[in-house]
């Protein structure tokens, strides 16, 4: 289709454009030449001026008649950088030749993946034990969302790796949450119903009768005029699943910016000081707590459990020193429908198909 042969100048590419490929906008002109780059990236390289035409700085709507000299700055993908060790510190409760217990912050991304190909835990991992790049996914077995901060094991060997596997696909790993929700739950718990992909938004997951078994167990800790501390079990690890689970209860987390209230914050019923700690808490108000296993190279069985976000306890402060409710102030609910419990969903089927990640996810 075009005699251009491009010629490789140390990471430049030099095309010139076939009269077969005149009247083509550049960027498709060029995706024809360069099938090996999709469109969108060379769209990118072009609006980042790495494209000229004829010398000269070129947009992806420029039309080429053919004869033109193109200068292309070829990118590396930026997944080819991912596992790259970078000097991140990370906070360690516990680490021997075998596994590592770690204490992730929210804001860290666990694994690399589109928009976050750096900066993550595995990153982390790869600097503070180089061995781990002879590990699979430098030892991650589960994950934790980036907002979502608290603890999660990491396997040192590959035996160590397979071993944690098997232990998860078991549903013999104890975790335990602490998730602090919007409204008022009045009792304890267990939401079990699989969850898919959203049929109607695939960066979501949802209840879904066709996805995967999920079992949540929830205990209410503390009850507050419009929220409630719980704690969480997870019996499974889906994909958002203690996000997805507490929705369904019409409960969501705080702060949630997924599956939660989309901002909408009950203000007129809340003091000053609990509207300010809300309004400045910007992730889900989820803490993976506790983490209990079987040794992989001891058997022995052994737990983990570590102090609650700074953030969540600043938050659950708040809501202790909300002032007491006047008997004639109306009861704040976001439905009108009552909150479920374990019984509300022994028989109900009104949900849609897909599937889940292969990973044992997070919450």
């Amino acid at each position: 289709m075009t005699d251009a042969t491009p010629q490789p100048l140390n990471n430049t590419l030099t095309l010139t454009i076939s009269n077969d490929l005149g009247g083509l906008r550049l960027d498709v002109a060029l995706q024809r030449m360069l099938p090996e780059h999709s469109r969108s990236r060379l769209q990118t390289w072009i609006k980042e001026g790495l494209v000229t035409v004829d010398q000269l700085p070129s947009t992806s709507k420029t039309k080429v008649w053919g004869g033109e000299q193109i200068v292309v700055q070829v990118q590396a993908k930026p997944e080819n950088y991912a596992y790259v060790a970078e000097d991140i510190p990370l906070d360690i409760v516990f680490e021997d030749d075998h596994i590592m217990i770690i204490n992730k912050p929210a804001g860290m991304v666990v694994h690399p993946a589109a928009g976050n190909w750096g900066g993550t835990l595995l990153n982390a991992l790869l600097f503070h034990a180089p061995e781990l790049k002879d590990v699979p996914r430098a030892g991650i077995v589960h994950r934790l969302d980036k907002d979502t901060s608290g603890i999660l094991v990491v396997a040192k060997t590959l035996a160590a790796q397979t071993n944690l596997v098997r232990q998860l696909q078991a549903r013999t790993v104890k975790r335990e949450y602490r998730a602090i929700v919007w409204g008022q739950l009045w009792r304890n718990g267990v939401v079990d119903q699989a969850i898919g992909r959203d049929p109607r938004s695939r960066t979501k997951m949802a209840l879904n009768r066709m996805g995967k078994p999920a079992i949540t167990r929830y205990e209410i800790l503390e009850r507050f005029s419009v929220q409630t501390y719980l704690r969480c079990n997870l019996e499974t690890g889906r994909t958002h699943q203690i996000r997805v689970h507490m929705q369904s209860l019409k409960a969501p987390i705080v702060g949630d910016p997924v599956y939660g209230f989309r901002g909408i914050i009950p203000i007129r019923v809340m003091t000053q000081t609990l509207r300010d700690e809300v309004s400045q808490f910007n992730r889900q108000a989820l803490h993976a707590i506790k983490l209990g296993l079987m040794h992989p190279a001891t058997n022995e069985f052994m737990e983990w459990q570590i102090e609650l976000a700074d953030d969540m306890k600043a938050l659950l402060e708040a809501m202790r020193h909300e002032d007491p409710r006047n008997e004639d102030e109306e009861e704040f609910e976001f439905s009108s429908e009552p909150y479920l419990s374990d019984e509300d969903y022994e028989d109900d089927e009104d949900f849609d198909d897909d599937d889940d990640l292969e990973l044992e996810d997070e919450e």
